[in-house]
């Protein structure tokens, strides 16, 4: 297809006016804490039946990309991710709202995930085929060790120690198994009895239960306010200039995001916790990460937005869906009479070239709302306390109950905000928790893969997952940052001993 007939499919009324339709209602939804990119895409997939090849698929990409970073809004703002994928953003982007920095905190979310989605649409777009082939070469292994590493970087990083850091990501392990088991026929695990958790504990009800009840309830019960009654400003030249400095965290987290955004059964959740632990890692200033580093914004916010366009790589050349959202994107191009995969490429008219080079208009618009819109987001701070908890707490149910249509998750989800509180008062890390429960299953299916593949080779487990090179590349890269972070923690509590002892002197 031609560059002309291509921007002749791109820029006309109906198409710009769908993908602007789609990033708008994509940063509502994502904002709305229970509410996400998947549940936005799949309520909007039934009016896309008569429409357009390329505006369908536009305006659920568009939903795609805006619920991304939308989530990050909510995260910031009340310390409640809107999203998966704005979990780590809460820690620190929370953190520095608390000081009246939260219109900052904004800016650095909004113009991180343009970088990150502009990085990974045209990754989608010029690199397609090389970056195949190398989630080609991933097998339950690989699946499995990337599982591991993301849950001992993250475990290793937050919290007062790694002991609590690891006992968090043990629980997420623990809730994650809950269920059917999807490898032995009928057999249920953890269920008590109960019908509604045969298919799992949600996340949904866990994410908003940890994060936005254990704020509100915790807000409810205490006389502090939100924030302070001054919103520092900030101009977005500043902030704009902050990220420049940082461009090699900006430039990992996007390489990050896209390699993990091609694997199959992944998605942006994940590339924010990967990044995140290596901005951990990685940061100079130690002692404020988790406590409001904007390191901990730009990092997940990038690499969660480059995960949609490397979500896309296998679901345009393979016809495998690398997230949930992408999962039912794939429904609406069947639905059309569309097989994705390599002959999708062929169609004569032209609808991958103008979705691929759409997404960029799409990421742009969601830059620009974003950035006029950051004003006055921070401004909703500045709303009474007891108006807000009350406000945040009926959206949040109504978000959770919306999801599935269960009271069930309603209740799930005001059952963790008791848990939240609880892990708050031991110092227990929450995002972990989250991490566990997300990774839990990719962690559980690929290592019993790889037991029948190395029982069907008559091989030990630990040879097989250990003999494939990229296997030893994951578990070195993660006993690196482990080590290297229980060093510098080891090395903090020192200083802090000296700094002590000459103060007692």
């Amino acid at each position: 297809m031609t560059l002309t007939q291509i921007l002749l499919g791109l820029f006309n009324i109906s198409t710009l006016l769908y993908t602007f339709f789609g990033v708008v209602l994509g940063i509502i939804v994502g904002a709305i804490p229970g509410l996400s990119g998947p549940i936005g895409v799949a309520l909007l997939l039934p009016f896309t039946y008569n429409m357009g090849i390329a505006d369908s698929l536009l305006l659920l990409g568009g939903i795609y990309m805006g619920a991304t970073y939308g989530g990050s809004i909510s995260a910031i703002l009340i310390n409640c991710p809107g999203t998966g994928e704005a979990a780590c953003t809460a820690i620190d982007g929370s953190a520095l709202a608390k000081q009246g920095r939260a219109k900052e905190a904004l800016y650095y979310s909004i113009f991180s995930s343009g970088i990150g989605g502009i990085c990974g649409v045209f990754a989608m777009i010029f690199f397609t085929p090389a970056l195949v082939d190398i989630s080609l070469q991933f097998g339950p292994a690989e699946m499995f060790l990337l599982a591991f590493a993301g849950l001992a970087v993250i475990g290793s990083l937050l919290g007062s120690s790694p002991a609590k850091g690891f006992i968090a990501v043990a629980i997420g392990l623990l809730l994650s198994i809950v269920g059917m088991d999807t490898l032995s026929v009928g057999t249920t695990r953890l269920t008590f009895g109960i019908p509604e958790l045969m298919g799992g504990i949600p996340l949904i009800p866990v994410s908003v239960g940890l994060f936005a009840m254990t704020e509100m309830l915790t807000l409810a019960s205490s006389n502090k306010k939100v924030i302070v009654e001054k919103l520092n400003s900030t101009k977005v030249s500043i902030a704009l200039k902050n990220i420049a400095q940082r461009w090699w965290l900006v430039l990992k987290s996007t390489i990050i995001g896209v390699i993990v955004g091609i694997l199959p059964g992944t998605g942006g959740a994940i590339a924010a916790f990967v990044s995140y632990g290596e901005a951990g890692r990685s940061t100079k200033d130690k002692a404020t990460f988790g406590k409001g580093n904007i390191d901990g914004i730009i990092a997940p916010e990038t690499a969660n937005n480059a995960a949609v366009g490397g979500s896309f790589v296998p679901l345009l050349s393979l016809g495998i869906p690398g997230s949930a959202t992408s999962a039912i994107i794939y429904g609406a191009l069947t639905m059309k009479g569309i097989q994705p995969g390599p002959s999708l490429f062929e169609d004569p008219s032209g609808c991958v070239y103008v979705f691929m080079w759409g997404m960029l208009i799409a990421t742009i618009m969601m830059i620009v709302l974003g950035a006029v819109g950051a004003p006055a987001f921070a401004k909703i701070l500045k709303i009474k306390t007891n108006y807000l908890v009350s406000a945040i707490l009926v959206f949040a149910v109504i978000g959770v109950y919306s999801s599935r249509n269960s009271l069930f998750d309603v209740a799930l989800s005001i059952f963790f905000g008791f848990v939240g509180i609880f892990f708050k008062k031991v110092k227990i890390p929450i995002a972990p928790v989250l991490l566990g429960l997300i990774l839990g299953k990719t962690l559980e299916e690929n290592l019993r893969r790889s037991m029948i593949i190395a029982a069907a080779k008559e091989m030990p487990t630990f040879i097989y997952i250990f003999k494939r090179p990229i296997s030893i590349i994951i578990f070195l890269f993660a006993a690196f940052i482990i080590i290297a972070n229980t060093m510098s923690m080891i090395k903090a509590k020192r200083s802090i001993a000296k700094a002590a002892e000459v103060e007692n002197e």
